[in-house]
């Protein structure tokens, strides 16, 4: 498995605070906006559709995060796959691409749901203008077979995350690459393998191998 920089415990916190804190900045600020449009104009369904719109994003954001980056009990706490696959439609209605989710509701170890959303906004994030992204889990444990598909043009994968995937990263992992680095610590973790193949428009990104048993 990739061998990943060392963080201490202290900055991955910090970083995945930034990450979160820029996720929903924008939703947040867009809310605010709205409030004084509304303190100048009442009534004016135009900011009104802005505060709406903005608080479901921010709330889709924040109930998203709560599973990929988030503690969820013990050690050894397990999330149900359909709360996983909820919180993800949740986030992907507010991007550009459409996504897709296919595989059996089952409570899987919160480290494997959290690398399979994870793993989904890489997918996402290599697609920025937006198409499709399929979420296919045709085994969830003990033996773990699933596939990501992002499809769409221009294809632009993370360069941090193929970096740090293909052991080639030389830079010092910042707030920009803390995703991508835990998504990949996650598959650490659960003793799995993150692979990526790519074609003209299809970035394709695989989860495999046997779960690690917990504790």
């Amino acid at each position: 498995m990739t061998n990943l920089p060392v963080l201490s415990a202290a900055d991955l916190a910090a970083l995945l605070a930034s990450r979160l804190c820029h996720d929903v900045i924008s939703p947040v600020g867009a809310i605010q906006s709205g409030l004084e449009l509304l303190d100048e104009m009442p009534d004016d369904p135009e900011s009104m559709a802005l505060v709406r719109n903005s608080t479901k994003s921010a709330v889709a954001k924040l109930q998203f995060a709560r599973i990929a980056y988030g503690a969820s009990g013990s050690t050894a706490a397990e999330i149900d796959l359909g709360d996983a696959e909820t919180a993800a439609k949740g986030f992907m209605s507010f991007e550009r691409s459409e996504l897709t989710w296919n595989g059996q509701r089952a409570y899987v170890p919160k480290n494997l749901a959290k690398l399979i959303l994870n793993l989904m906004l890489v997918a996402n994030a290599s697609v920025p203008r937006g198409k499709t992204v399929v979420v296919d889990i045709a085994s969830s444990g003990p033996e773990v077979d699933v596939t990501i598909t992002a499809s769409g043009t221009p294809l632009r994968i993370p360069a941090r995350f193929v970096a740090l995937l293909n052991e080639t990263s030389e830079e010092p992992v910042d707030a920009h690459a803390v995703q991508p680095y835990y998504t990949l610590l996650l598959a650490q973790e659960t003793g799995l393998t993150v692979s990526l193949e790519q074609e003209e428009g299809v970035a394709t990104f695989k989860i495999a191998g046997t779960l690690r048993p917990v504790g």
